[in-house]
């Protein structure tokens, strides 16, 4: 498939179109025209170009790709380094960011919601989902859970009244922003991947269940799924390589 085809596909599948972000999404360095051959992973880590350059691929497919807003102003240091490593080896670079967060099949919210047995109900916000566990559930009894289907122990405040949770919101990665909103709405418990330092007394103040689990593995499933979803939908030769990362 040529390179250029592989952006339109994924770009309609995800709507990318109409979701503004704080990154560009697609193609963000331009490779060898046709592709059979590709790496995906969270992020375009050096350590991730250098393994895509050992297995011969064509193209690279990340959640976390380049060119940020609030980031790098000039291609120097590590930017140019992962960018020589592109360039030098003809391959092309993918991001898919927020399309891939809020994709009702694939996205980072579906699949924390399909682990955890959220069934949603609704949108706080765009990027914010709401929804229901089955039965009532204490803080203690989802940080157990969390802990089976993530293969680590996250961050978990809870209201000292110990209030179970019955109605819950999240957003993948750094989702902590949204917790007034949460609030506002009136559920009993948010996650996301990360926290602040303020979001420890704003969650006490609240008196809401809050979870941190990681901004890698609340953003690791989403990039699986559009790795299974291209290597069913046309065959492309694809593997996921998991650069673990703790935070």
């Amino acid at each position: 498939m040529l390179n250029m085809t592989l952006e339109k596909i994924i770009n309609k599948e995800l709507n990318s179109k109409n979701i503004k972000d704080y990154v560009p999404n697609g193609l963000q360095i331009e490779g060898k025209k046709n592709i059979t051959k590709i790496i995906t992973g969270v992020t375009a880590c050096q350590e991730l170009l250098n393994l895509a350059v050992k297995k011969n691929a064509d193209a690279i497919i990340v959640h976390h790709g380049f060119f940020w807003f609030s980031e790098f102003k000039s291609i120097t240091g590590i930017l140019k380094k992962r960018i020589k490593t592109l360039i030098t080896n003809d391959i092309n670079l993918y991001s898919w960011h927020l399309p891939l967060d809020m994709h009702m099949r694939m996205g980072n919210n579906r699949q924390i919601a399909n682990k955890l047995k959220i069934e949603i109900l609704g949108k706080i916000l765009p990027i914010l989902p709401w929804g229901k566990f089955k039965k009532r559930v204490t803080g203690e009894e989802l940080t157990k859970k969390i802990i089976k289907k993530y293969k680590r122990v996250p961050f978990y405040y809870g209201p000292s009244k110990n209030k179970n949770i019955k109605s819950i919101a999240w957003c993948s990665g750094r989702g902590q922003k949204f917790l007034q909103e949460a609030v506002n709405f009136g559920v009993d418990a948010f996650l996301t991947g990360e926290m602040s330092e303020e979001t420890l007394h704003f969650v006490k103040e609240n008196k809401i269940h809050f979870f941190s689990i990681g901004h890698h593995a609340s953003e690791i499933d989403g990039i699986k799924s559009l790795t299974k979803w291209l290597k069913k939908n046309y065959n492309f030769d694809t593997e996921f390589i998991n650069i673990n990362n703790p935070v």
